[in-house]
């Protein structure tokens, strides 16, 4: 074994034969020993420590490169998000310098940036073959992903925290003043439950105004990753209301049907990062997500009337047991009912009765 003193803390030197292979510096000799015993054992089994000073950006394009022509279409675009959810700090450091410890912080980052659950547990699917993929090559000496669970989700019900019609016109004004041509998509947004996704790809063709004005949802392309289907696969209608439909309107001049519908003032496709920036959104959405928009929509319709089976179809859930979630939070007119019963004057036509008198 090579340790060696340097300065207050302990070198240890790696060889093989007279080749230098690596070195690291630590606080304690025990330290710096037990490192060389597991470097050495991993050098002897056929894995080169050099190999792991590899950034996992680097290691992760070669890999995509590869995944590209092995695997098919729908399992790539899985594999490629990992270049965009894998948070940046993870991406930038050695193959050898990532423990499990960082794989759970990035499954943790990635809920609280309001990631479903779902969608983590894809994640770690394809960063656990990614990291298998680096073992075979030798890169690496074990899978950190393998021990590391996605955290189960609460059994209670997804926040939301969704506009009230004036709150949304009042933030509209607010918007407006940043960028109007924004300012209208969120709008738009608010009243007809579109995801973000499905505002980037939905196009001109997609709009219409007969038998009633509305748009065909189609399409979906969340950031970063090829146009696909809607969130489970089927096509929904959305209406426009007389708020918005004027709006929509001056989206479409000037494009063919088969431009994207909802862009930028010069034309471009709508990125969310910049938009919300643009638009201040941390100040303006007043501690609200982009998505609690798609919520502030189904609220609306149930505030006004719409009945939930027809909010059910706008909002294209699967459930109604989903769509009810917006009625709990809203409260339904029994609880309303209930309420006015609750404040009514003692002893008057909404409050308790005698019906005789005590003998």
């Amino acid at each position: 074994m090579s340790v060696i003193k340097h300065g207050k803390r302990w070198r240890a030197k790696l060889k093989d034969g007279r080749i230098d292979v690596a070195s690291k510096v630590f606080d304690t000799k025990t330290e710096a020993k037990d490192w060389l015993r597991r470097e050495q054992a991993a050098l002897a089994g056929g894995l080169d420590p050099r190999a792991g000073k590899e950034r996992v950006r680097v290691a992760l394009d070669r890999w995509l490169t590869i995944r590209k022509t092995t695997v098919a279409d729908k399992t790539y675009t899985a594999d490629a998000d990992l270049a965009r959810l894998m948070p940046p700090s993870m991406q930038n450091v050695h193959l050898s310098s990532i423990s499990d410890r960082e794989v759970a912080r990035s499954f943790e980052t990635l809920l609280r940036k309001g990631l479903a659950e779902s969608s983590v547990v894809r994640y770690r699917a394809s960063l656990s073959v990614f990291f298998s993929w680096c073992v075979r090559e030798k890169l690496i000496a074990s899978n950190p992903v393998t021990g590391v669970k996605v955290p189960k989700g609460s059994d209670e019900v997804d926040e939301m925290d969704p506009f009230t019609e004036t709150a949304l016109e009042a933030a509209y004004l607010m918007w407006k003043m940043k960028d109007e041509h924004l300012a209208n998509i969120l709008l738009v947004m608010g009243w007809t439950g579109l995801r973000w996704g499905e505002v980037r790809a939905m196009q001109v063709a997609n709009f219409m105004e007969v038998p009633t004005p509305g748009l065909m949802v189609r399409r979906n392309q969340p950031e970063g990753v090829k146009v696909k289907a809607t969130k489970g696969r089927s096509m929904r209608r959305v209406p426009l209301a007389d708020r918005v439909l004027p709006i929509v309107r001056e989206f479409t001049h000037g494009k063919a049907a088969s431009d994207l519908l909802f862009t930028t003032a010069g034309g471009s496709q709508v990125w969310r990062s910049t938009s919300l920036r643009w638009l201040d959104w941390a100040k303006t959405g007043q501690g609200r997500r982009l998505h609690d928009l798609r919520h502030t929509a189904a609220c609306l319709w149930l505030a006004r009337g719409v009945d939930p089976g027809t909010v059910q179809a706008w909002c294209g859930h699967e459930s109604i047991a989903t769509t009810n979630r917006y009625l709990h939070f809203l409260g339904t007119g029994a609880h309303r009912a209930g309420l006015d019963r609750l404040n009514s004057d003692p002893g008057g036509t909404g409050g308790a009765q005698t019906t005789g008198t005590d003998s």
